[in-house]
């Protein structure tokens, strides 16, 4: 399992309020490939989202995986590793925002799918489910790294694609 901070250290960081989400994401290997959501900009992002009240991880993942991709058969393994991200809010002034994602090991008993169901900027960005390599993604992301300040996820998500790529070397 991996485990990393990427953004503000938590040093220092005692005279903001904190805005804290947490987040899951499915890693989802097939033949080779992995699922992962594509965006009109040509970057890839792990297909999950953010945790509501009351909503355990497995419960969040299963809901979010069949909104983005369609796929509602969708199994919850084992966790692969945390991302948490510390950056200064874009909303709210003098205000930190940490992110924990937590990556899960997931499988389609299936391949049954419903109509996406995004949120606006997801479908601004026309997010859609695509089957590719890992080196894929990778490349598409490295070429994105400093193309597009207001999306953060572009660095979190190659640092676990890179993991990834270890484990299945």
């Amino acid at each position: 399992m991996f485990e990393t901070v990427l953004g503000k250290p938590k040093d220092g960081m005692t005279e903001y309020n904190t805005k804290y989400r947490t987040a899951v994401k499915a890693v989802i290997m097939q033949d080779g490939k992995i699922l992962l959501m594509h965006s009109n900009r040509g970057d890839y992002k792990f297909p999950g989202g953010g945790v509501e009240e009351d909503e355990s991880l497995s419960a969040a993942l299963i809901r979010e995986v069949a909104e983005e991709t369609g796929f509602i058969h969708c199994q919850v393994k084992e966790p692969v590793g945390i991302v948490t991200q510390r950056h200064m809010d874009m909303n709210d002034e003098d205000t930190l925002f940490e992110m924990t994602s937590h990556y899960f090991h997931c499988e389609l008993s299936d391949l049954d799918k419903i109509p996406q169901r995004l949120e606006e900027y997801e479908a601004e960005l026309e997010m859609t489910p695509r089957w590719v390599t890992l080196d894929e993604a990778i490349d598409g992301n490295e070429m994105l790294m400093g193309t597009y300040e207001d999306n953060r996820w572009i660095k979190r998500e190659n640092y676990v694609l890179v993991e990834l790529k270890k484990l299945y070397e």
